[in-house]
């Protein structure tokens, strides 16, 4: 049962991967990665790591995607197609990167075989918590000092913009 949640959340995943690369609005793509981001905490369901799943939408779908939304909010980006900044070496491109995925594959296939997927045991919110609190406290509240000061520089640096303008 765990291998079936894993695999399908795994196609979900994919499937989002390459509609967030290949959607014409960037708002389209964002969305996508909200479904991309999801389908992968949903791998993470599936290996019964439930805290590490919860943290991946809580982090990754909720503050990463709305803070690129809010970048392009902000930014005032062109929410239409461009057609103009497609190139004509897309089918190259796609080339290029189905055979990086077959060589990809190929590695995990050789590697792993024919293991199964088990639960992972450390994936527990006890053993995430003490990893941590314990072990990683510091460098955990130092990224959140410099998130928060890449957060003020961005409202400094959007209100200076608009004084401009008027």
């Amino acid at each position: 049962m765990t291998t079936a949640l894993f695999a399908i959340a795994g196609a979900v995943a994919l499937f989002a991967s390459i509609m967030v690369v290949t959607s014409r609005r960037i708002v389209h793509a964002a969305l996508w990665l909200v479904v991309a981001l999801g389908a992968v905490a949903g791998c993470f369901g599936a290996l019964h790591a439930e805290l590490v799943a919860l943290v991946q939408i809580l982090v990754y779908v909720g503050a990463i995607v709305v803070l690129v939304l809010f970048a392009l909010m902000l930014t005032k980006a062109p929410t239409n197609p461009l057609p103009a900044l497609t190139t004509h070496r897309s089918p190259f491109a796609a080339v290029v990167a189905g055979v990086l995925a077959l060589v990809l594959g190929a590695g995990v296939v050789v590697a792993f075989g024919n293991e199964k997927i088990k639960p992972v045991p450390d994936g527990s919110a006890e053993a995430i918590g003490n990893a941590v609190f314990r072990t990683w406290v510091l460098p955990f509240e130092v990224l959140s000092v410099l998130l928060l000061a890449a957060l003020i520089g961005a409202i400094v640096l959007s209100q200076r913009s608009g004084k401009k303008e008027n």
